[in-house]
């Protein structure tokens, strides 16, 4: 059984998808075993798979058939759990299960990829089922990729206090979109990294094509 790490943002649109792909490209690159595994999916397709996963596999170099990589795959650009409900589905936790468990038997290094923020619902109905609930239930250490914009401080501290009351373990950030010699960038990552407590993992340029971290060094956070 190989390690593992959930890669969550905090929200969408600051490069989880792009940040996550360097990870398994990391991986990839030194000769290790990787895979990528999502829990639900909202929109496009590339050659039927989701957009999210298409973009990992492509940045990365995996080889193998990604369709299982994804078990829920919605055409609406919706949270799961709306998407779901639109397209008469019910996500089931068993088939997630199913298909994560023989996910981390293949892998060396499995990194699981978040849906938007940390706080999102999966299935909000009769039950109710949310993406924590899952990072739990499969005991996955967490790193919160962080955009390095304006606001960036309240959505980096919330998002950790909330895994820490879900006694979920937080490893530290990735902050992308980093300018090195942007005040606010800097300003962002020195209060995010005194308030929590947490280290920053790397710092990813805008367009960058690998993760400054070695792969040994990465691998500690798994």
């Amino acid at each position: 059984m190989g390690k593992k790490i959930f890669v969550t943002g905090t929200g969408t649109d600051v490069g989880k998808t792009f940040v996550t792909a360097l990870i398994v490209k990391k991986f990839c690159d030194a000769g290790f075993s990787a895979g990528y595994f999502k829990v639900a999916a909202s929109g496009d397709e590339i050659e039927n798979i989701p957009a999210d996963a298409f973009q990992v596999k492509k940045i990365s170099g995996l080889k193998y058939d990604m369709k299982n990589a994804v078990p829920y795959s919605f055409k609406n650009s919706f949270s799961p759990h709306l998407a779901a409900k639109i397209e008469n589905k019910k996500i089931d936790f068993s088939v997630i299960e199913k298909n994560f468990r023989e996910a981390e038997k293949n892998f060396d290094f499995l990194t699981v990829e978040g849906s938007g923020g940390i706080i999102c619902p999966l299935r909000f109905d009769e039950k109710i089922l949310m993406l924590d609930d899952i990072v739990k239930k499969f005991n996955l250490p967490v790193i919160v990729v962080v955009d390095s914009k304006l606001g960036e401080i309240n959505s980096a501290v919330l998002t950790v206090e909330h895994l820490r009351t879900k006694k979920i373990s937080v490893k530290g950030f990735i902050f992308n979109r980093y300018d090195e010699k942007n005040i606010l960038h800097i300003d962002n990552k020195n209060v995010i990294e005194k308030i929590t407590n947490l280290p920053t993992i790397t710092t990813v340029k805008k367009n960058a094509s690998d993760l400054e971290i070695s792969v040994e060094k990465l691998a500690e956070y798994f």
